[in-house]
């Protein structure tokens, strides 16, 4: 009994000195993780500055993979600057890398899905989210920035009900500023049976394919086109 006390005490105090240095160091660690993805986008501004720039998609792989994005707004002049697995702290920490530069008259937001996966609540997305619009408004204050809700799916079904709540704390902020716009996604993803429906996703189960960007696009487009 003795021993199996020592065990569990010695065990108890590594997860404790974990739990404890682990937040020194992850935000950092995980920023850095996407600096060669800012790197690039800074490279390829170098080349090819886009001025004048209509809307700005940010976000983490299922803006990264929107690779239709020219030809599903033709006529509108659009630029990806997605990096997958990225959070919306990520975005916070990358803005005036990666958003501000542009100046662009629209934004159009997807994040928070690895957010809730990765252990963050509701609560905390929404402080991110907050921050993020806070920094944009300080220096763009007539852009309008456009959130795409949190998308249920087959992957992550096991954290719909947070993500649910998320979209529901964002969508409550978004309501009391004219500049920021909240397109209910979820909704449009969920078929009669109320689970996603499979014909818009990959066979990863997570990302969306040809149909799913099809979607959101017809979503999205009332708000890329708005005066």
């Amino acid at each position: 009994m003795k021993k199996m006390k020592c065990t569990l005490t010695i065990f108890t105090n590594l997860l404790l000195l974990i739990l404890f240095l682990y937040p020194a160091y992850s935000q950092t660690e995980i920023q850095n993780r996407w600096e060669p993805d800012i790197l690039a986008f800074e490279s390829q501004d170098k080349i090819d500055f886009p001025d004048s720039l209509d809307v700005l998609f940010v976000g983490s792989s299922s803006i990264r993979l929107w690779s239709t994005l020219a030809s599903d707004f033709n006529g509108t002049k659009v630029l990806n600057r997605g990096f997958g697995g990225s959070c919306m702290a990520d975005l916070v920490h990358f803005t005036h890398r990666i958003i501000l530069p542009y100046r662009p008259k629209k934004i159009v937001i997807y994040s928070g899905d690895n957010d809730i996966n990765g252990g963050k609540t509701p609560e905390q997305v929404l402080e991110d989210f907050k921050n993020l619009v806070k920094i944009i408004q300080d220096s763009l204050p007539t852009a309008r920035i456009v959130l795409i809700a949190i998308k249920p799916s087959f992957s992550r079904w096991e954290k719909v009900e947070e993500m649910r709540q998320a979209n529901n704390l964002m969508k409550e902020f978004i309501l009391n500023d004219t500049r920021l716009s909240f397109i209910d996604t979820f909704c449009h993803t969920l078929g009669a049976n109320g689970m996603p429906r499979p014909e818009l996703f990959r066979e990863d189960g997570l990302h969306l394919n040809e149909n799913g960007y099809r979607l959101w696009t017809e979503l999205v487009m009332p708000f890329v086109s708005m005066k």
